[in-house]
């Protein structure tokens, strides 16, 4: 019976499918998703390791920055001269770029001629390796008749491992395939080329540009397609790059924009992240290799070792008699005998098998008909899972791409190059499949480069020159914007000048100076608050009118109970006549009331009103113009006071015993003056941009009754406490808190040398056109508005948006402050600015990204730069008032702009600094807004007449 079970097996062997056995042989090549997706997973995590500057020492995957910016956009333009250095010969092209071409409009003229690099130059002296290729070089020029007295750009492909700390640098980390050039590890090898372009002589070329090849290749297929982001060699070796976000690139500095990381993926593995997958064969390979232990993931993967895994492979089985009777020939014992290109052979579709069949008898073999299946099919498990882990790898790539630019899907062209991916019948197709299959959301298209390495080389060195040239332009733009601090001192100076001019009786003066005869700020104490009671602050400035009921609790604001609503003002109203304006302004008083329920009540009233006005007194205020956006009729030289008591009166519903009358710059310094008692000066920088501070009254010709009557209570005040210090005794000199209403500053041509035109488009475009000059380079109102001007100069010069002027950048008003704030917050990257600019209908790129980012910032820093030195004549001009050294004062600070933009705080507070050395200035930022101040102030008024 077991003679006859061995008969049974023995003819069932016989009978066995070949490529069922080859399977079980080879199980453990056979890679599935599951497994492909951890494989995914581990380099991903690899990739991560080698971005970080404290791991990458330790990683195996170095992610090397190659400082390539950006892929071409289809402007690039000029003639290069390219070398492509990274294999066993080496080629010398001339590239002509047209401009106005690529982008799927082609453009690339090349002319080539290949040289071979002797054997021994391989592994002889770096110096005479270098050299050879610089005398090639040479000798192209004079055949191709090129000039040598002229200087020429010259790109590099260097197809080698190199840290590059800039475009034109890169350290050679170590040699691969076939070179060992002596000398020339750890060494710059643009440096080495320069070095034997010198010795050569007789011809002047530049290097610009030094790439890899996987690199060139993402360039070369991004000429045609915009949407390449992506590198992939699969031929004598291996190697992806991408273009990765900057701020994950700890090895460089800087945080906006991305740059192209050449992964060097062929050393995953090196560290036995691989060990679980990698097979005897893999081992046998590696030992017998140049570089043991190195580039384990492109031994099981690129041409150089596909042929030889598959002679291993059948050797072995041969062996064990499972293939041509278990004969095994000299040849097939012997290494190399089986190329890559044999194993492409044995997988074309029609000739296969009789190539196999071909290939098998070359190497003295006597193949059956199944020997032949059977070794085919060995052929084809070891290039599928080459295919495989290439899908594996490219899949953690997109992915992390992907989770970069926070998409559900993502839309991405691969840039594909090497003679495996090239030549081999099924690889390619087997590729595209499994990468769809690991990543669904991903919409990859691979795109074959043409034309090389080395036209990706001089694309490089384009793009290079492209941005380059466009980084002056960009730089020339804003130049204007950008001030000195030359011109920033001259700023204070014009301010202080101003200051003074407006204190005056007699003489005009852009900065109105305007007295809110207000005398005196809260210090937080029953003795200067009413003991108690409710208080009633209306506030009109911008797009909103805001009720406020302040219940004050024996004096202190912080026991105080707040109740307010906001209601919007209608363009329709703002822009009507002044009785509809503040019957608007009546019918939202009696609706808060109302919900208050306190519509039987008379109460005191503070009316913050943002607005210029000339004062004779607190509870009054003759409107001297509209700013911002108002154009109410009749208004004008009106007392908004009496305005507003008319319409109260009109509709006839409640009463109000209105008591005073500030600006929102008031009433900020007012709130803040009650936490802290050094608060003399409120600044508003939002919607609209203003300043107030407390004047001594001695300075202000403007009131001269009121002066008379002050300066006696202050002798008095003075006579009670002559041995006071000086910072005391001035406690007791009476002053009065200044509107100065600064936005006027400019408006005698005083800021004609800094105003550039896109300022002057803006106020051309406002509707006060030559009026508060300083406001619009300063107020959140305008500073979209700069920006988007700026925009439009740089769209039209061919700087953004590739040159495309949209209707909504040709849209005034489309350009919100609010994106000032979110486009330059730290926290937002490039891709979410990318998103606000889609808002506005703008498809931008990533370097379109950086410059509005860049645009923004200048027109957000100005704006602060000017409001500190606007600030610093004031805070100097109190210090000089009072005859100090140094002054210690704190600013009461209110507006979206000073409280939003991530930026515009810390430049005012700098520029503040630098230019009143002498003033240490503290800024309180106003929590109850200018509406809690009206309160205050009413109260402080109301005490006062109650004395």
């Amino acid at each position: 019976m077991f003679a006859v079970h061995l008969v049974l097996s023995f003819f069932s062997k016989l009978q066995e499918d070949p490529t069922k056995k080859v399977d079980r042989f080879m199980y453990a090549m056979h890679l599935h998703d599951d497994q492909l997706s951890d494989i995914s997973a581990r380099f991903q995590a690899e990739m991560k390791k080698g971005l970080s500057a404290e791991s990458n020492a330790a990683a195996a995957v170095k992610m090397l920055p190659t400082h390539v910016h950006s892929t071409p956009d289809g402007s690039e333009k000029g003639q290069f001269l390219a070398l492509d250095l990274g294999g066993s010969k080496f080629k010398v092209l001339q590239v002509q770029v047209r401009e106005g071409t690529g982008v799927r409009r082609g453009g690339v003229e090349m002319e080539e001629k290949t040289y071979p690099i002797p054997e021994e130059l391989l592994t002889g002296s770096g110096k005479e390796l270098f050299d050879h290729v610089s005398e090639s070089l040479k000798d192209f020029l004079h055949e191709k008749k090129i000039s040598v007295e002229k200087k020429h750009p010259l790109a590099f492909t260097f197809s080698f491992p190199c840290e590059q700390s800039a475009l034109n640098q890169g350290l050679l980390l170590n040699w691969s395939k076939n070179f060992r050039a002596r000398g020339v590890q750890g060494k710059d090898v643009v440096q080495a080329l320069r070095g034997a372009v010198n010795r050569t002589g007789g011809m002047d070329v530049e290097v610009l540009a030094m790439v890899n090849d996987t690199v060139a290749t993402m360039m070369t297929c991004g000429f045609d397609d915009r949407y390449c982001e992506v590198g992939l060699i699969v031929g004598s070796g291996t190697n992806a790059c991408y273009m990765e976000e900057l701020h994950h690139i700890d090895l460089v500095e800087g945080d906006e924009g991305r740059m192209c990381v050449n992964t060097e993926w062929g050393a995953f593995g090196d560290d036995g992240a691989l060990n679980d997958y990698i097979t005897e064969f893999d081992r046998e390979v590696d030992a017998a290799s140049n570089n043991p232990g190195k580039q384990i993931l492109e031994k099981m993967v690129s041409g150089m070792y596909l042929g030889e895994l598959v002679r291993l492979v059948v050797l072995k089985m041969a062996k064990l008699g499972l293939l041509f009777e278990g004969q095994v020939s000299d040849a097939l014992r012997t290494k190399g005998k089986i190329t890559t290109a044999h194993v492409a052979a044995m997988e074309e579709y029609k000739n296969g098998l009789k190539n196999t069949r071909n290939i098998l008898v070359d190497l003295d073999l006597s193949p059956t008909p199944d020997d032949c299946i059977a070794v085919q099919r060995v052929s084809t498990i070891v290039s599928f899972r080459s295919s495989n882990l290439v899908a594996a790898g490219l899949a953690a790539i997109l992915t992390q791409i992907r989770q970069n630019r926070h998409l559900r899907t993502l839309r991405i062209t691969v840039g594909v190059d090497g003679t495996v991916y090239k030549t081999h019948p099924r690889y390619a197709n087997r590729l595209h499949k499994v990468v769809q299959r690991l990543i669904p959301e991903c919409h990859v298209r691979f795109v074959l480069s043409d034309g090389g390495s080395s036209k990706g080389a001089a694309l490089v060195t384009a793009v290079a020159q492209r941005l380059a040239s466009q980084r002056r332009q960009v730089d020339e733009t804003l130049s204007p914007l950008r001030l000195s601090g030359k011109q920033l001192l001259l700023v204070k100076k014009r301010m202080r000048g101003a200051l003074e001019a407006g204190l005056k009786s007699k003489g005009p003066s852009a900065v109105k100076m305007l007295p809110s005869y207000v005398y005196q700020t809260p210090d937080g104490t029953v003795c200067v608050l009413a003991e108690h009671g409710k208080y009633l602050a209306l506030g009109l400035g911008g797009t909103n009118f805001r009720a406020l009921l302040v219940d004050l609790k024996k004096g202190l604001l912080q026991n105080s109970r707040l109740n307010h609503k906001i209601y919007p003002t209608p363009v329709e109203i703002m822009q009507g006549s002044g009785e509809e304006l503040f019957d608007h302004i009546a019918q939202c008083v009696g609706d808060f009331l109302d919900y208050m329920g306190m519509k039987s009540a008379r109460l005191p009233a503070g009316f913050t009103f943002s607005f210029p006005c000339e004062q004779a007194g607190i509870d009054t205020g003759t409107l001297v113009s509209w700013t911002k956006s108002f154009k109410a009729t009749d208004c004008e030289g009106h007392d908004v006071v009496g305005m507003l008591r008319e319409a109260i009166k009109r509709r006839n519903e409640f009463d109000l015993d209105i008591v005073s009358v500030v600006n929102d710059a008031v009433g900020t310094m007012m709130n803040c003056a009650y936490e802290d008692p050094q608060c003399e000066i409120g600044l508003i920088a939002g919607t609209g941009t203003n300043v107030c501070y407390m004047e001594e009254l001695k300075n202000i010709e403007k009131i001269e009754q009121e002066k008379g009557h002050m300066e006696r209570e202050g002798e008095e005040k003075q006579d009670d406490g002559a041995e006071r210090e000086k910072k005391e005794e001035h406690a007791g000199i009476p002053k009065m808190c200044i509107n100065t209403e600064w936005g006027g500053l400019g408006d005698d041509g005083s800021l004609d040398d800094i105003i550039t035109h896109y300022d002057s488009e803006v106020d051309q475009n406002s509707l006060n056109p030559g009026k508060q000059r300083f406001e619009k380079l300063i107020s959140g109102m305008y500073l979209g508005e700069v920006v988007r001007q700026v925009l439009l100069d740089l769209t039209r010069g061919g700087l953004l948006f590739r040159g495309q002027v949209t209707e909504a950048l040709k849209t005034p008003g489309i350009f919100h402050t609010k994106y000032l704030s979110q486009i330059e917050s730290d926290r937002l990257a490039l891709l979410q600015v990318r998103s606000v600019l889609q808002q506005l209908g703008l498809d931008s790129t990533c370097d379109d990204s950086i410059i509005v980012k860049e645009v923004c910032g200048a027109v957000s820093h100005r704006a602060a730069q000017l409001c500190g030195a606007g600030l610093a004549a004031v805070v100097d001009k109190i210090r000089e008032n009072r005859g100090l050294d140094h002054l210690d004062i704190t600013v009461g600070v209110d507006g979206s702009l000073y409280k939003l933009h991530p930026h515009f705080s810390g430049v005012l507070h700098q520029t503040v600094k630098m230019l009143a050395p002498q003033c240490t200035v503290s800024f309180l930022p106003s929590e109850g807004g200018s509406g809690t101040g009206a309160a205050l102030t009413a109260a402080v008024a109301r005490k006062k007449l109650e004395k």
